[in-house]
């Protein structure tokens, strides 16, 4: 099988989900459909760059997906009558291929009611944001093979609930929003700052969770205030990403950006929909993160920007929400207001439930190195950049910890935010 091509690559990841939104809708077998959809991509791998792109990808995957699936019920002799059936049928020629996006109600799928949270986040990054195993593992801070058993898991409990393939009435829709806000919000934060691999950005997911959060909000959901917020966050983060790479691929932290270059069309939007969230007075978690990045985009310059404001926002969301990787950016904010003393004492109460995720040392080593501290922070630097899997973030990390062992003690005017690095 020949290399793909980031071209392919891309427009494998980008079609998977449509894919499988139209064979499970067809079908009806979800489990049987996510199969055959990876048998197609699969073989496009290993056909596309030695014959070419088709002139309707789409239509070609979901033929070749449809196939398999075909071959897959006709192998199982005993099944129902209706799995012979729909087995033997044709697939459709490429001008019968529907156009309409499924990928919205997949992921409602994937949120079944059957599942738990938990389960039904992981089984839609999967099977609609394209993850692999081992990222959503990381995503969820466990052992890669505890996240595999979840998913197969779940999907036997989806087929085993008959779920119909189509969008919930509205008054089921308050019931999954939780879970697919989340979902998406995951997604985009892959994108975003990917967790492993060679790029700092996965621009498909990123845009990708952009697309279906405005689904989600103008389609399903309209006027709800939470989901308002999650879009308006995903815009002003995202509206940093030029700036957060040099030409040659290395991170820049928040404070060392050049603030010309953000999208002020994306922090215009975002910033128009974050005011309309709050106007509904019904604050959540993802406002109120929305609105710490309104706060840095806002700031002309890095000096600029308003800690105490977000230090107060910080804490609300840690209340809120008891999540440590919040209470990791609390500890930043508070070294910003009160002092990097202060920060490491606010850093203590998420240690533990963070044990062993390289963050912690990242935020640590920060704090020593604004203390002065500059060989302890240099030894947390390295011990983080041994546990980092995004290659970008371990070469920034091992060059933090080099420069400070070597004399050449540089430091940030202002920290980025480590579990969000601008």
């Amino acid at each position: 099988m020949e290399e793909l091509s980031p071209a392919i690559e891309n427009l494998l990841r980008t079609l998977a989900p449509q894919v499988l939104g139209v064979l499970a809708r067809r079908s009806g077998d979800f489990a049987g459909a996510e199969d055959a959809v990876q048998e197609a991509l699969l073989a496009a791998a290993d056909h596309w760059p030695r014959e070419g792109v088709p002139d309707n990808p789409r239509g070609w995957l979901i033929q070749t997906a449809h196939r398999r699936w075909t071959d897959h019920v006709r192998s199982e002799a005993a099944r129902r009558r209706r799995e012979e059936t729909a087995a033997l049928r044709e697939p459709p020629p490429d001008d019968c291929v529907p156009a309409e996006d499924d990928t919205l109600t997949l992921v409602f799928l994937c949120c079944h009611p059957a599942l738990a949270p938990a389960s039904a986040i992981a089984l839609t990054l999967r099977a609609v944001g394209g993850l692999t195993t081992a990222e959503i593992a990381t995503a969820f801070l466990v052992p890669e093979a505890t996240m595999a058993q979840r998913i197969s898991r779940a999907k036997q409990r989806v087929k085993a609930a008959g779920a119909s393939f189509c969008l919930p009435p509205p008054q089921e829709r308050a019931e999954l929003l939780r879970s697919v806000r989340h979902v998406l919000y995951l997604l985009f934060n892959e994108g975003y700052a990917a967790s492993s691999g060679p790029a700092v950005h996965r621009v498909d997911l990123s845009d990708e969770a952009i697309r279906l959060a405005r689904l989600l909000l103008y389609r399903a959901v309209p006027d709800d205030a939470e989901t308002t917020g999650l879009l308006a966050l995903m815009l002003l983060t995202d509206a940093r990403r030029t700036a957060r790479t040099t030409p040659d691929g290395r991170l820049v932290p928040l404070a060392e950006q050049d603030r010309t270059q953000w999208d002020r069309d994306r922090i215009a939007e975002g910033s128009a929909l974050l005011a309309e969230a709050i106007a509904r007075r019904a604050v959540g978690e993802y406002q109120l993160q929305a609105a710490i990045a309104a706060l840095h985009d806002r700031a002309p310059a890095a000096e600029a920007t308003d800690w105490p404001q977000i230090l107060a926002l910080y804490g609300l969301l840690d209340q809120m929400t008891g999540n440590p990787v919040v209470t990791l950016n609390r500890a930043v904010a508070t070294a910003m207001v009160h002092g990097p003393s202060e920060g490491l004492s606010v850093l203590e109460s998420a240690e533990a439930a963070l044990k062993g995720h390289h963050h912690v040392d990242v935020v640590r080593a920060h704090l020593l190195e604004l203390s002065g501290e500059q060989d302890a922070a240099a030894a947390h630097y390295a011990a983080a950049a041994a546990r980092a899997t995004s290659l970008p973030e371990r070469d920034h990390l091992t060059k933090k910890a080099a420069e400070l062992r070597s004399g050449n003690r540089w430091r940030s005017k202002l920290p980025a935010a480590p579990t969000s690095p601008g």
